[in-house]
């Protein structure tokens, strides 16, 4: 099969699709690998690096989608990308296509494959290609959280941990999933007090087991949440619906019950977000404030971290993307479960619930 990785265009996104590990990997299995020219530059790949795995280098990202069957990349095509794609050309990528219509309507339009790494499921229900994002963006939300508590930007001025004789700060986390509980463990370690909500009493008595003492898990209803906004410092949306939208979980009127400079980092915010003021921004302007509440709601986190992010996420979806250049995506899907609930659009149809659910289709 012949793969294509062009450079990701999202602002400020320094991920890429592939490693030049991955490249080669897909090499010695036989196929043709072409990558665009500094497509891994953000991630400290060389283009050099991926011609010594077997990978040729391509000008454009016109001519990587031209050439290539299956397209491996971060995020989503953006509009000035849907030209480029070609009916039956299978696209293997982060869609989250129930935050947005445009993109989804595009994917129908142009009849290509698409297989979404955050709705590939294993048996257990969990997403083996959403875990390494999520833990990357769930360890950032408690940095940038504590960040941004501070005074000079807009924060309320607390140290995430306090000192001595002084208490520390309170952050909630809304959902007990990868994304929470890494977060948790990172504001634990800081030595915040910390609540983490879910309504999964299963997980929420193995947080309760594996946790440290200052963190507590609580059952997560619209009056338990609303009664704890007073109190707390700063506050991580952590849900996420499997290929759906997020629910709104803190809404509009909420934020008045949080005090003036409250942080809320909303990592659901790539799947429409779990707070309801909150509308995607990029790591070049990252926050805003309103009814002075700071909102950071970057929708691809972890792109800050590339090298982190990049050698995670491809060491999780190469044995995915082998089995499609292998087989041919019908097959793999058909032998892979897993694989196939990965599938969301094909030859102009939605094929996942979650997402037709979105747009009542």
């Amino acid at each position: 099969m012949i793969i294509g990785c062009p450079k990701e265009i999202k602002i400020q996104e320094y991920r890429v699709g592939l490693t030049p590990e991955g490249a080669d990997a897909l090499v010695r299995q036989g196929h043709t690998v072409y990558v665009e020219t500094k497509a891994g530059a953000g991630s400290g790949f060389s283009d050099e690096a991926y011609i010594k795995a077997g990978a040729a280098i391509l000008a454009t990202a016109s001519e990587v989608y031209a050439i290539a069957e299956m397209i491996i990349k971060v995020k989503e095509p953006l509009a000035v990308e849907f030209p480029l794609i070609k009916a039956g050309q299978i696209l293997f990528t982060y869609f989250h296509f129930a935050a947005s219509k445009e993109l989804t309507d595009a994917m129908m339009k142009s009849h290509a494959v698409c297989i979404a790494y955050e709705t590939v499921e294993l048996p257990d229900g969990s997403l083996p290609l959403l875990v390494p994002m999520s833990e990357v963006a769930g360890r950032m939300a408690i940095n940038v959280g504590a960040y941004y508590l501070g005074k000079p930007f807009g924060g309320k001025g607390k140290l995430l941990g306090g000192v001595p004789g002084v208490k520390p700060a309170e952050v909630l986390i809304i959902g007990g999933g990868i994304v929470g509980t890494q977060a948790a463990k990172m504001a634990a370690g800081l030595g915040a007090n910390v609540t983490i909500m879910d309504t999964n009493l299963t997980r929420l008595r193995y947080l309760s087991d594996v946790m440290p003492a200052n963190v507590v898990t609580q059952y997560s209803t619209l009056m338990a949440i609303q009664e704890k906004l007073p109190t707390v410092d700063l506050v991580v949306g952590a849900v996420l619906l499997h290929g759906a939208k997020a629910p709104h979980l803190i809404k509009k009127a909420d934020l008045a019950l949080m005090e003036a400079g409250t942080v809320v980092v909303d990592v659901a915010v790539d799947q429409g977000g779990c707070i309801e003021t909150c509308k995607p921004t990029t790591h070049e302007n990252p926050v805003y404030t309103e009814q002075n509440i700071l909102h950071y709601c970057v929708a691809n986190m972890p792109g800050a971290v590339p090298q982190t992010s990049t050698r995670a996420l491809t060491q999780a979806t190469l044995p995915y993307a082998i089995a499609i250049a292998n087989k041919g995506w019908e097959k793999a899907c058909v032998e892979n479960a897993a694989l196939a609930k990965g599938l969301n659009i094909k030859a102009g149809k939605i094929l996942h619930k979650g997402v037709a659910d979105a747009f009542n289709v």
